[in-house]
């Protein structure tokens, strides 16, 4: 093949001339993988060819190293290793020439190539010279070569590969001697410059013992500040990243250059007039405020004084000099700029949101002083700016000062939701949200609400771009003012059917788009969840019509045409099932006369939902419900929804959804009892198929287990036929362990599985029991306590673990109460796992009751022998 030709190719804006060029080059890395890479790395290397066809050459080398597959980046590094020493040698030493090359896309895709060889080389101890080598180039090589070698330092430093990373540390002093050389003032190539800088934020995670070393961490930090200073906004850049990753990783060194320069650099950095410069400043500060916050928290955990780390209040000494920049740059708002740009005022609002947290009340004086400055003025910016300072301090200073503060500021707040500009708009209903969060005790139910709430609702009808922030603050509303569950009336009663009539006419608006749309409908389920008693009947009214929505929405699915359609629609009906949901829940045994309808129209969308569907996720939650409210009576649509159910517990393909319905059958075995047991069978199967399935991750096991249980409770004895199979199940499943120096994820595996463990045993002893069968429990009596042993010499136990086993330890003792395993019972080690867990103060309240209901149990099944339980 014509090799410049197929290389020049891969890059054809033709998609069938690509597709070709790209097979070309596969077939030819198949037939001979070797000729392959050589023939590549003499184009890459080649001085004579275009720049095209050389970056070609490169990329296509790099992508027969590397790949994001982990399967398939193990097979290609494989295929590198397995090559024949003259080849690799010649591939190697290609490339490194090619790193010479004036051409600029020639060296850029030679720094690709020698990183990528470098991450499978360098954590097998081969190529040693590759480092030296670089480092010589910065030293002794033109331009074109420093530049291009210290690119590939940097390539290789950013790589995520673990065993990469680890092996770089014994580079560190080769890596910084290149990348500060580079880096210096004295160095006047702008470009090597830069390449430097930024090879030089990449490998400051090696350089850790350079940087712990006071002379070369001076130096260091000389040349990285030098470099805010240089005339080239690229390289400041680069040097204002570095002092973020400094900051963030160094911060117990950095007392010392804080003092001397930093506070400064950055302050002046902030008043750049170049945005990205000024952005990275900001962030310092931002990075300054999340080290604070961090160090405070772990403070607080250790338990000696010597466990603390060193904490400088950075923060709290700038707070003078650095708060009064980041309001003045609130106003630096860009009218044209998209919700998610990320522009200079938008840094400066997350960095005063970081203020506020990491210095609390020394934040509110100088923001109050400029909200006071700014909240009439006739520039809209400097009104912007004012109302969302306001809202970003919201969470840090402590409630109670904040609340009388708030609490005279929110008339005027709130009637900014009518000012003229809508970007003045849109940050009144974002701060509204922050102070209906973080400071409701300020909001007064008889003054603030029917203002309050008004506004929220006309700002939800009359723009999108403000929509979603009002809807956050109204449900933040719904929750604050729910009162106790239950009550008979709340602060919002007077102010919800209204809503729900405002909520309504915004999902059914035509222009509504379908975030605005889904926005409304979690508030309208939030408002139906935290409905006071008084507003039942409303919410019985609602249900008619979320009912007839959902019932509307059947004809549609014959109608999509477009993918976007298609999601609308599903959007649709997943908000709609949610809030069907709620008023459910909300109603309780009062859903019975809707129930036919409800049940008739999800089993209509269970049967035309496709593949892939996100809507049988929603429909199940609704089913759940609506067995739990009907208990036994949803046994009337038993018949018709199992086929459903039973596709998707063996749904395999689609693991949420087999998810869902497991947790389905826990719920409906529990809510209706004994009239499941006709399907418990069918149940069984899947579960147990389930539980031996490879396709389902392992995170599904607790939950099945988990079942038996639920099933075991709902059908009493007749659980016997399964007894034999479950309990061989769980004894196996109680020898999964975690390895001292395993993940935190398996850590967490194995106690949620130890978990369902409990739980299942605990259900098949109370159905074993009800009917008089426990004489079938004695084989497994043995293990069940070898498991309550295991639980107890492990030191990583949950609360919901050591309660589920506590109501094993006592349902055993309540179903033998003659004292028939007294033995197991006398057991110092039980005696004091009742004890730790009774008066251990992290554990829940009705963890520590079930663990004195235990004892007592325990007291029984031992003849009242009360020296051996230690109280």
């Amino acid at each position: 093949m014509d090799v410049n030709q197929v290389l020049l190719n891969t890059f054809s804006a033709d998609a069938t001339i690509r597709g070709a060029a790209e097979q070309q080059l596969t077939s030819a890395a198949e037939n001979n993988f070797s000729q392959y890479l050589v023939t590549l790395v003499q184009e890459l290397a080649n001085e004579g060819a275009q720049g095209p066809v050389r970056a070609a050459a490169g990329i296509a080398l790099k992508n027969a190293f590397t790949a994001r597959e982990y399967a398939r980046l193990a097979e290609l590094q494989q295929k590198w290793l397995q090559q024949d020493e003259p080849t690799k040698k010649r591939v190697k030493e290609l490339t490194l020439q090619a790193l010479a090359s004036n051409n600029a896309q020639a060296g850029q895709a030679a720094a690709q190539v020698v990183a990528s060889i470098a991450g499978i080389e360098i954590p097998r101890d081969q190529w040693p010279e590759l480092m030296p080598s670089l480092v010589r180039n910065v030293g002794e090589g033109g331009d074109h070569l420093k530049q291009s070698s210290l690119t590939t330092i940097g390539f290789i430093c950013e790589s995520q590969d673990v065993e990469l990373r680890n092996s770089l540390t014994q580079h560190s002093n080769a890596i910084l001697t290149a990348v500060v050389q580079g880096a210096r003032k004295e160095e006047e190539n702008l470009e090597v410059r830069l390449a430097a800088i930024y090879a030089l934020g990449d490998s400051l995670e090696f350089v850790d013992s350079n940087f712990k070393n006071e002379g070369e961490r001076n130096y260091i930090m000389q040349v990285i500040c030098e470099a805010t200073q240089a005339a080239d906004s690229r390289i400041q850049q680069g040097a204002f990243g570095c002092l973020n990753r400094i900051m963030a990783l160094y911060y117990d060194l950095m007392r010392f250059y804080m003092e001397k320069a930093l506070f400064g650099l950055t302050i002046m950095g902030m008043k750049s007039d170049e945005e990205d410069v000024a952005k990275l400043a900001v962030e310092f500060w931002s990075t300054v405020c999340e080290e604070e916050i961090a160090i405070e928290d772990d403070n607080a955990q250790v338990e000696r004084v010597d466990q603390m780390r060193p904490f400088y209040h950075f923060s709290q000494v700038a707070t003078p000099e650095v708060v009064p920049v980041l309001l003045m740059l609130l106003t630096k708002q860009d009218e044209d700029a998209a919700d998610e740009e990320y522009n200079i005022s938008r840094a400066a609002y997350q960095c005063l949101q970081l203020y506020a947290q990491a210095v609390r009340q020394l934040v509110i004086q100088p923001v109050l002083t400029f909200v006071e400055a700014n909240l009439r003025s006739e520039d809209w910016h400097a009104r912007d700016a004012a109302v969302s300072a306001f809202g970003a301090i919201m969470e840090g200073p402590e409630e109670a000062t904040l609340e009388p503060i708030v609490k005279q500021a929110l008339p005027v707040i709130i009637g900014m939701m009518n000012d003229k500009e809508i970007h003045v708009k849109d940050s009144t209903a974002y701060a509204l949200g922050r102070i209906t969060e973080a400071c409701s005790e300020a909001i007064d139910p008889a003054v603030h609400l029917p203002q309050l709430i008004g506004s929220l609702f006309e700002g939800l009808a009359s723009s999108p771009k403000m929509a979603g922030s009002c809807c956050w603050a109204l449900m933040n509303l719904a929750e604050r003012f729910s009162g106790d569950l239950g009550c008979q009336v709340n602060p919002l009663s007077p102010h919800f059917n209204e809503s729900i009539s405002r909520l309504l006419q915004v999902t059914e608006r035509g222009d509504a788009d379908n975030q605005l749309r889904t926005a409304a409908y979690e508030v309208l389920n939030t408002f139906v969840q935290n409905a006071a008693n008084v507003s039942l009947p409303a919410v019985a009214s609602l249900s008619d019509v979320i009912i007839k929505r959902l019932e509307a929405t059947v004809p549609l699915q014959t109608q999509v045409v477009s993918v976007e359609d298609k999601i609308t629609l599903q959007e649709m009906q997943t908000s709609l099932c949610t809030v069907a949901l709620a008023i459910v829940q909300r109603l309780e045994k009062e859903i019975a006369p809707q129930a036919n309808r409800i049940m008739t129209v999800l089993l209509q969308l269970l049967n035309t939902a496709g593949p892939k569907s996100s809507v049988p996720d929603a429909i199940f939650a609704t089913v759940s419900g609506l067995a739990t409210a009907l208990e036994d009576g949803f046994a009337a649509y038993m018949e018709a929804f199992t086929p459903f159910l039973y596709n998707a517990l063996g749904n395999q393909e689609e693991p949420s959804l087999c998810s869902m319905a497991i947790g389905l059958v826990s719920d409906i075995t529990r809510s209706m009892g004994p009239p499941c047991q006709p399907y418990c069978d069918a149940f069984m199967n899947y579960l147990l198929n389930n539980l031996r399935s490879t396709a389902l991750a392992n995170q599904f096991k607790p939950a099945i287990l988990q079942c038996f249980g639920d099933i075991a409770g709902a059908i009493g004895g007749h659980f016997e036929t399964y007894l034999s199979v479950v309990a061989q199940v769980l004894q196996q499943a109680a020898g999964v362990q975690a390895s001292p120096d395993g993940s935190y994820e398996m850590f967490d595996y194995v106690i949620s599985l130890r978990e369902g463990i409990m739980d299942a045993w605990g259900g098949i002893i109370g159905a074993m029991k009800s009917d008089g069968k426990t004489n079938l429990l004695h084989p497994y009596v043995e293990s069940i306590f070898s498991l309550l042993n295991t639980v107890w010499l492990d030191q990583n136990r949950s609360d919901a673990l050591m309660r589920s086993s506590m109501g094993v330890i006592g349902d055993l003792a309540d179903a033998f109460p003659n004292g028939e395993f007294q033995g197991f019972y006398r057991q110092d080690w039980l005696s004091a796992m009742i004890k730790d867990t009774r008066q251990n103060r992290d554990f829940s309240s009705r963890t520590i009751e079930t663990a004195r209901w235990a004892r007592e149990q325990v007291k029984r099944q031992i003849g009242g022998a009360h020296s051996t339980i230690q109280t």
